[in-house]
């Protein structure tokens, strides 16, 4: 009797979930058929667009740039804040996280104040210009999206077995060694994740860009931005062609990620000291 209870009460549980997942799954999947319906029609009209591939070039290129420097930056930032022996790892966490929770559209506001400061004219008056550059692109998509790297890569170091490298140590090899032939390989998966994420997020990215480098045609024009001037000026069928361009580049990106990620989880580890 009670395993029937049982089987009834895990019944209704299984039909409460399935049935979120089908609300939300339905949810996400209209709002981008709604795209992908309206804005193929469109395609045609912007093949010989010099300003669409304009827009395209400069997304991919700035994303790309902006996600490397997010990894260079925030694998080791992951790694000494997930150390006990840094004693301000504490304080160094709480600033990291900060723009986890702040509007992307004040992310960029607070880089134009800072760009506009004595140390912003001294990098600008150097060759270094960041205001209404397209190197401001690059800067506001390292903003937004290098706490979330953090803290993707901070949350599987965090996970790993501390003994592993202890290990490694007693065999002899340097802190060094160790976290480039223990750590690393160990979180490869998470690494490849963190880029992937850095990359769709950054070509998707418009309130801080549009913040700190303004929204002008055929110079700091990203396809965000592109959409968004179409918009504004009443070309719907543009916007919606653009829409599905950085819609199918996220798609793909996800893809090869996931595809990626299954191919380095089947070849194991390979910790060799």
């Amino acid at each position: 009797m009670d395993m029937k209870k049982r089987g009834r009460r895990t019944g209704a549980f299984e039909v409460v979930t399935v049935t979120a997942a089908t609300v939300t799954v339905l949810f996400i999947f209209l709002a981008m058929a709604g795209i992908v319906i309206k804005g193929i029609p469109s395609l045609p009209e912007i093949r010989d667009s010099e300003e669409v591939r304009f827009a395209m070039k400069l997304s991919l290129w700035t994303s790309l740039v902006s996600t490397m420097i997010c990894l260079l930056l925030g694998v080791p930032t992951a790694y000494a804040v997930t150390r006990p022996s840094f004693r301000l790892r504490r304080l160094y966490e709480v600033i990291v996280e900060i723009p986890l929770s702040v509007p992307n559209i004040m992310l960029g506001l607070s880089l134009m104040i800072l760009f506009a400061s004595a140390p912003g004219k001294f990098l600008s008056a150097h060759g270094f210009r960041v205001i209404f550059h397209v190197n401001g692109i690059v800067t506001a998509h390292l903003f937004v999206n290098l706490s979330f790297v953090i803290h993707m890569i901070k949350t599987t170091f965090m996970d790993m077995d501390p003994h592993l490298e202890l290990v490694a140590g007693s065999l002899g090899a340097p802190p060094w060694k160790r976290f480039c032939l223990v750590t690393l390989p160990l979180a490869r998966n998470a690494i490849i994740g963190a880029g992937i994420l850095a990359w769709s997020r950054a070509l998707g990215e418009f309130g801080a860009t549009l913040m700190l480098v303004g929204a002008t045609r055929m110079k700091t024009e990203t396809l965000p931005t592109s959409i968004f001037l179409n918009m504004s000026t009443g070309d719907t069928g543009e916007a919606l062609a653009c829409a599905v361009i950085l819609l199918a580049i996220s798609g793909v990106s996800q893809l090869a990620a996931g595809l990626l990620t299954r191919s380095n989880a089947g070849r194991g580890t390979g910790v060799h000291i």
